[in-house]
C-alpha cells in the first residue's frame, strides 16, 4: 500500500497525544498513511494553517471552529470536529504572591472545590485579577467564565489576557498574568520553575469537557472521505492504546522528545496519570479523569456540547442566542464519527444529545450496538445544560 502524508497541525501539549501516538505506535501505517505534524507556536497559528490549507487537518480548541461557524475571530471557513481528541486536561494555577496571601488565610488547596477555591482567591486579589489562558475561544476561557460567574468571583475586577501554552510558566513569573487555565504540562511546570502554585483542575468546574477537536475543511471532508476516515481510525486506535496505564511510561517518553514537547517525562507523566504536583511544598493531588482519550465515549462528538460552548460564546459576543446554539450544532459532525468508525469498535451511544450536566455516575446508555457507559458530566455547581431549551 502506497503510504499518503496527511499534514496535521498542533500545539505542543500532552492532549496531542492521540496524533503523536498514531504515527509512533504505527496505527498511521496500519492504515496507509503518515501524519506530517506541524508543531505550532499558537492557536491562532493552527487555525490559520487549517483554514487557508496549509495542513489537512489539526488539533483545536473545541470552541474555534464553533466560533469560526458564528463568525467570531475574523477567520471565516467551515470546519468540521469530526471527534474529540481529548477530554478535559487543563488546570487553573495562581502567582506564588496570590498563593502566599491565600495560605495565610488560612486555605489549603485542596484542590477540589471550585467555589471554596474562588472564595479564598477573591479574599486574596488586591485590585484587578489578569488571567491569561491560551486563546479567546477556548475551553479555558469557557470554564474560567463559568466559574466566575457562579462564585464569590463575580464581583471582582478581572481581565483576561491571551498567553500561549508554552509561554504561561514565564508569564507568571514575570507578573504579566496573576492566574492562568492551561493545558498540562504547562501548569506543572510554572510549579516546577516556582512560579506558582496549582488552584483546581478544570474537571473540577466541568466534569467532562471536550477540549480538543481533530478538525478538517469541511470540503476536504467531502472530497476525501476515504483519507478522512483512515486518519480517524489511526488516532482514535491511539487514544484506545493511550487508555492503558501500562502504556502511561511509553507515552510520557515519546511525547518528551525535543520533536515533541520537549520536556521532562516526569512532569508528562502526571497529566496522563492524574497525580499532580500543585506546589512548590511537594503537595500531590490524585484527579481521577484529569484527561481522557478514550474511556466514557470520549471521542465521540455530542453536538449538546458544541451547543453549550456556542451559547457561550454567544452571551459573550452578543450574538443571538438561539441562532448561535442552531449553527454551532452543526459543527460537531457525529454524522461523520458514526459514518467513519463504525466498523473499528468505537462507542456510538443512540442519541447525538445528552443534557450536559446530567450525568452524577458512570452510567450505561443504549447506543447502536448494545450499551455504552458514559462518565459523570456535572458541572461544578449542580446546572443541568438542556440543549433543547434555548
Amino acid at each position: 500500500m502506497k503510504i499518503v502524508n496527511v499534514p496535521v497541525a498542533y500545539v505542543p501539549l500532552v492532549d496531542a497525544a492521540p496524533l503523536i501516538l498514531a504515527n509512533e505506535m504505527g496505527f498511521a501505517d496500519a492504515e496507509g498513511i503518515a501524519l506530517d505534524l506541524v508543531r505550532a507556536p499558537s492557536w491562532s497559528s493552527v487555525r490559520d494553517m487549517l483554514a487557508f490549507g496549509r495542513v489537512d487537518a489539526a488539533q483545536l480548541l473545541s470552541p474555534v471552529p464553533v466560533a469560526m461557524a458564528l463568525g467570531l475571530g475574523g477567520v471565516r471557513q467551515d470546519i468540521s470536529a469530526v471527534s474529540i481528541l481529548s477530554v478535559n486536561g487543563n488546570v487553573i494555577g495562581v502567582s506564588r504572591a496570590l498563593e502566599e496571601r491565600m495560605r495565610a488565610k488560612g486555605y489549603i488547596f485542596d484542590f477540589r472545590d471550585p467555589s471554596a477555591a474562588a472564595e479564598a482567591l477573591a479574599g486574596a486579589v488586591d485590585g484587578k485579577l489578569v488571567f491569561g489562558v491560551p486563546f479567546p475561544f477556548s475551553m479555558h476561557r469557557s470554564l474560567l467564565d463559568y466559574w466566575i460567574e457562579a462564585t464569590a468571583l463575580a464581583p471582582i475586577d478581572y481581565e483576561v489576557r491571551t498567553v500561549p501554552p508554552p509561554l504561561m510558566a514565564q508569564a507568571l513569573a514575570d507578573g504579566d498574568v496573576d492566574a492562568f487555565c492551561v493545558g498540562e504540562p504547562w501548569g506543572s511546570l510554572a510549579v516546577e520553575e516556582g512560579a506558582g502554585a496549582l488552584l483546581l483542575p478544570g474537571n473540577a468546574i466541568w466534569a467532562f469537557a471536550p477540549e480538543k477537536v481533530l478538525a478538517v475543511r469541511t470540503d476536504w471532508a467531502e472530497t476525501e472521505p476515504h483519507l478522512l476516515g483512515r486518519l480517524m481510525r489511526a488516532v482514535w486506535q491511539a487514544g484506545r492504546w493511550l487508555k492503558d496505564p501500562e502504556h502511561r511510561m511509553s507515552a510520557s517518553e515519546i511525547l518528551s522528545r525535543p520533536a515533541y514537547l520537549d520536556l521532562p517525562s516526569e512532569l508528562i507523566d502526571r497529566a496522563l496519570s492524574g497525580r499532580l504536583t500543585i506546589s512548590g511544598h511537594g503537595e500531590q493531588r490524585e484527579v481521577p479523569h484529569f484527561v481522557e482519550f478514550h474511556e466514557g465515549a470520549a471521542t465521540f462528538p455530542w453536538r449538546s456540547q458544541a451547543r453549550w460552548i456556542g451559547r457561550g460564546l454567544a452571551l459573550r459576543s452578543g450574538l443571538e442566542v438561539a441562532a448561535a446554539t442552531a449553527a454551532s450544532a452543526k459543527v460537531f459532525r457525529s454524522d461523520i464519527y458514526r459514518a467513519q468508525l463504525k466498523d473499528c469498535g468505537a462507542d456510538m451511544p443512540g442519541a447525538s444529545e445528552k443534557l450536559e450536566g446530567s450525568i452524577r455516575h458512570q452510567t450505561a446508555v443504549a447506543a447502536q450496538s448494545g450499551r455504552v457507559t458514559l462518565l459523570p458530566d456535572t458541572f461544578f455547581d449542580g446546572r443541568i445544560f438542556d440543549p433543547l431549551a434555548e
